[in-house]
């Protein structure tokens, strides 16, 4: 089933984990997809080779999300070569795990540059280009904000990133009431514990596999397990659907017990 046929998808931070999962199910039905990354140029050429054997385009494009320049500039490149984007997919994220009476204030805001304001960027810039192609024909337009369970729940030393993440989720819901008279759709899905490459910097091979097994599915989370749920948020198939978060958690937080 192709149901991006003939639309470009322009993700951030989709040179691995999470992005790329989104990434490959997106071109795998048929969307030709801009690969953004920062300093991850491997990375996103191996994902940009694999978008290309299933037949579809990909645009590599380095640029730090938190600066403003830097997004225009994505999105400047993306419409020259395709010259539309019909899917924004704002992905990227950074973390630094500290407590927070010990955070060092550099690493607060390095958190909350990626992680809130560079949702912020990407989904105002993506929205501006929507409308200007709505002006030129071309309807609608898909946003989706990944966020996360952690905006939920308050997990230690991790404060900047969970605040960040409580944020874009109601940012999302709010820029969805804007652009209901555009017809855009702007939707939240909130990951639960999933195997990325930036997990395994914190998490051992065997404590992935040890928490995998404890889980309420029986095992953590994959990329492409987020990226099902992306497809169809982005697609024809939910277009009555906005402002909605859409929880892929394998039962996580129905999970939670106290004591």
């Amino acid at each position: 089933m192709l149901r991006f046929a003939d639309k470009v998808a322009l993700i951030t931070g989709a040179s691995s984990g999470i992005g790329r999962g989104i990434a490959e199910v997106l071109a795998a039905e048929g969307a030709d997809v801009v690969i953004n990354h920062l300093h991850d140029g491997d990375n996103a050429e191996s994902a940009a080779q694999t978008i290309r054997q299933m037949g579809r385009a990909a645009l590599i494009h380095e640029a730090d999300v938190a600066q403003r320049d830097a997004v225009a500039g994505l999105f400047t490149a993306a419409v020259a070569q395709f010259g539309h984007v019909d899917v924004v997919v704002a992905n990227a994220a950074f973390s630094i795990r500290e407590l927070t009476v010990d955070a060092e204030w550099e690493h607060v805001e390095a958190v909350v540059g990626v992680a809130q304001f560079g949702v912020y960027h990407t989904c105002q810039m993506a929205a501006q280009q929507m409308i200007r192609q709505q002006g030129q024909g071309r309807p609608g337009g898909k946003i989706l904000v990944t966020g996360s369970i952690l905006g939920q729940i308050p997990f230690p030393t991790s404060g900047a990133y969970n605040m960040a993440k409580a944020a874009v989720n109601h940012f999302a819901r709010t820029l969805a009431a804007e652009l209901l008279p555009h017809r855009i759709n702007v939707n939240i899905i909130n990951p639960g514990w999933i195997d990325t490459p930036g997990e395994r910097r914190y998490t051992s091979d065997a404590e992935i596999a040890a928490s995998g097994a404890k889980m309420p599915w029986g095992r953590l989370g994959t990329p492409a397990d987020i990226g099902k749920a992306a497809a169809f948020l982005c697609s024809t198939d939910a277009d009555y659907i906005t402002g909605t978060a859409l929880t892929v958690d394998g039962g996580y937080l129905l999970g939670m017990r106290l004591g």
